[in-house]
């Protein structure tokens, strides 16, 4: 399931490739100062109705040798199977563009990034028809950058050294230090700064990293104008209460989504999105407009509301 967390893991790679010359840096793979980024499309479908993504694809052209691509995963969990799939997007992408393909898998669990790494074998009888070796980013070699100078300098990896140690115990002093530096870069680059906000809020989600984060820019007055999640957030939090002004957002996120995916709103359908209080349900909204063909689908198993509810259309 493609979550929020999900679509901004991989956005940051695509809108702010910057990020990939430190990253090859933890993992031991030499990447020249110097490359072109480009995006490729994301779709390796061969036959319909079949359906297969990879997150994101980069053409990488390095300075110093030839071009390649880097397919890059984001990975919750461990999800059985997932490892044939990597195997199949390697072999088709190698086959299609007539590049070597490297495969990045960011995890946010050492577990996960555990079993990610692999290697995954395809053969019988001891023997192997192709083994796959993925890259995998994660707790044990994103730094904890705890520095708001040392943030400030690197911000791409400092988000995602956010991201990886989400849950650790080191997770308070990350977002602190990051948020300090986003603040203090605003005042000269706003947009850069308004950019790294959005991914760790999205990314960041429920995490006790996100809830430090919630709690932080709670006491600062910020983005007026913008109309951006977090300044609906902040501004209706100071009329209507804390979970009013949650709500608000996640209502603002998930019209947004199916905005940019072109999925037309009725006016029923916003109203009972605009409407709703329960951010459990809304969370789960918000997960399936980024999947959904229509916007009636995001209510798929929900019980009927009564139309003099507060839901009620």
């Amino acid at each position: 399931m493609v979550t929020s967390a999900h679509e901004g893991m991989h956005r940051i790679f695509q809108e702010r490739p910057e990020i990939l010359a430190p990253v090859f840096g933890v993992l031991g793979v030499p990447l020249a100062a110097k490359a072109t980024v480009d995006a490729v499309t994301t779709d390796v479908t061969q036959t319909r109705p079949l359906e297969r993504r990879v997150d994101t694809v980069l053409r990488i052209g390095p300075s110093d040798g030839e071009d390649f691509l880097l397919a890059i995963e984001s990975q919750s969990g461990k999800v059985a199977g997932k490892e044939w799939s990597w195997s199949y997007y390697i072999a088709y992408l190698q086959a299609k563009y007539g590049l070597p393909v490297l495969l990045l898998v960011v995890c946010q669990d050492r577990d996960t990034a555990k079993w990610a790494a692999g290697p995954f074998d395809c053969g019988t009888r001891d023997w192997t028809a192709q083994r796959t070796y993925p890259l995998v980013a994660g707790p044990d070699n994103l730094p904890v950058i705890t520095d708001a100078r040392t943030a400030a300098k690197n911000l791409a990896l400092a988000a995602l050294s956010a991201l990886a140690h989400a849950r650790s115990a080191d997770c308070d002093a990350i977002t602190k230090a990051i948020t300090t530096a986003l603040l203090e870069i605003r005042k000269t680059d706003p947009g850069t700064a308004d950019y790294f906000f959005d991914f760790l809020e999205i990314s960041l989600g429920n995490t006790p990293a996100g809830q430090k984060l919630r709690e932080i820019m709670s006491f600062v007055s910020y983005f007026p104008g913008r109309g951006t999640v977090r300044e609906t957030a902040y501004l209706e939090g100071k009329a209507a209460g804390k979970a009013e002004a949650e709500a608000a957002g996640e209502a603002k996120g998930i019209l947004a989504v199916l905005e940019v995916r072109g999925i037309p709103v009725p006016d029923s359908v916003r109203e009972r999105i605009t409407s709703c209080t329960d951010l459990d349900r809304m969370d789960l909204w918000l997960e399936r407009s980024r999947t959904v063909q229509r916007a009636e689908d995001l209510f798929a198993g929900d019980p009927e509301v009564p139309r003099n509810s507060p839901e009620g259309a």
